[in-house]
């Protein structure tokens, strides 16, 4: 819900502020590049102001409502709040706030939250909060009983005023948090058509990275549409990044699958990651990434154990970020369906039909290198120097 009038979006960021001044101006910079971007991908008209501190959209009240949901997209947002903007002056404000509570308050509880940035002003927060609070009670009186409370209010009437401009809104609308995208170097998110995968990707875009989304091509083993979605999740990431580059990257793997699946009985899986990593990281060195993201979590499935994760691990020098290692799954479903990459669980992805009967749970490096492919490392690079730049 928003003031009548509403004529700007009042954006809030955090992590943001712990930075030095001049990281956060750049990052500042970086975030109102980042929301024009997902104004325009949205068609809504609004210009971006960078302003220390609180960023504004402005926009006309028929279209505050959709820049404020394509604010909260935006990582490094903490909330966003569909505004009206008055002037400063103390007596302004209060009948602003009772104008709002005429067309806005229709009943229940309600208090003020008054918040006064400038230190200078010849009032101060409890000033409006008492002031306010008393105007919108006066302004609904005749029509039903209002009733104050301070600590769980049916409605609050949000009061921020900064140095030249105050801000009136009656909610904060929660964004994703973080860094904005692009503060961060970029990396490679293995992706798949399964649910963890995306979410450890918008995991690692929540932090500031762009990803350069990569899919491995199981071949025959690739089951029901796997790479269908996995494109699918991509499609769904890259509205939060419509300025970023998110085509995939294909690298070719059936003929390693179809090796490993004659060659290998225990311990499979795990060279099947290990020929995942050196490819990831072969890549990395082309398109000039920094690192490799995964959707792995401790204990979820047999290669993940915390003994097989190590092993797996030293095939690359580039750090394996996992996001989601300690998530449970019901973490991780319930993430998937909020930013909207959910897929079926029970839909075959291909990797359970590679697996052997009997899962490894506990290698050990040198045994593993001595029963897989000897030049399965040498595939994984060269499998990345041919992988296929597709639209998603």
């Amino acid at each position: 819900m928003h003031p009548p009038g509403a004529d700007v979006v009042l954006i809030r960021h955090g992590d943001v502020n712990t930075k030095s001044n001049t990281v956060k101006r750049y990052m500042e910079g970086l975030l109102a590049e980042n929301l024009e971007a997902l104004l325009a991908d949205r068609s809504i008209p609004g210009d971006v102001e960078q302003r220390w501190n609180r960023p504004l959209i402005h926009t006309t009240e028929e279209h505050v409502e959709a820049a404020t949901a394509a604010a909260t997209d935006a990582f490094g947002v903490v909330s966003a709040s569909p505004a009206l903007t008055t002037s400063t002056e103390f007596d302004r404000i209060v009948e602003a706030l009772a104008e709002i509570a005429r067309r806005r308050y229709d009943g229940g509880t309600f208090a003020v939250d008054a918040r006064r940035a400038d230190k200078r002003l010849p009032y101060d927060s409890e000033d409006l909060a008492r002031e306010g609070g008393q105007a919108i009670w006066d302004a609904v009186e005749g029509e039903f009983e209002p009733e104050v409370d301070l600590d769980d209010p049916d409605l609050t009437f949000g009061v921020e005023v900064r140095e030249d401009l105050a801000f009136l809104y009656l909610e904060s609308v929660p964004g994703p948090g973080g860094l904005p995208l692009g503060a961060q170097e970029h990396v490679i998110a293995m992706v798949s058509g399964g649910i963890d995968s995306p979410v450890a990707a918008y995991e690692m875009m929540k932090r500031g990275s762009p990803i350069v989304p990569a899919y491995v091509d199981l071949g025959d083993y690739g089951g029901v549409d796997h790479e269908a979605r996995a494109m699918e999740t991509v499609r769904t990431l890259s509205r939060y990044a419509p300025n970023f580059d998110t085509q995939v990257y294909r690298i070719p793997g059936g003929e390693t699958v179809d090796l490993l699946v004659r060659e290998m009985e225990e311990g499979r899986m795990l060279s099947l990651r290990r020929f995942f990593y050196r490819a990831a990281e072969t890549l990395a060195e082309l398109v000039d990434a920094h690192g490799i993201v995964t959707g792995e979590a401790v204990g979820q499935k047999s290669s993940q154990t915390v003994q097989n994760l190590g092993v797996t691990s030293r095939v690359t020098d580039l750090p394996i970020h996992r996001p989601l290692l300690t998530r449970d799954k019901q973490e991780i479903t319930a993430m998937a369906r909020e930013i909207g990459t959910y897929t079926d669980s029970t839909i075959d992805a291909g990797c359970n039909r590679v697996a052997p009967d009997r899962a490894e749970t506990n290698a050990r490096l040198e045994p593993l290198l001595a029963a897989e492919p000897d030049d399965l490392l040498e595939r994984a690079e060269e499998a990345a120097r041919n992988a296929e730049l597709v639209e998603p």
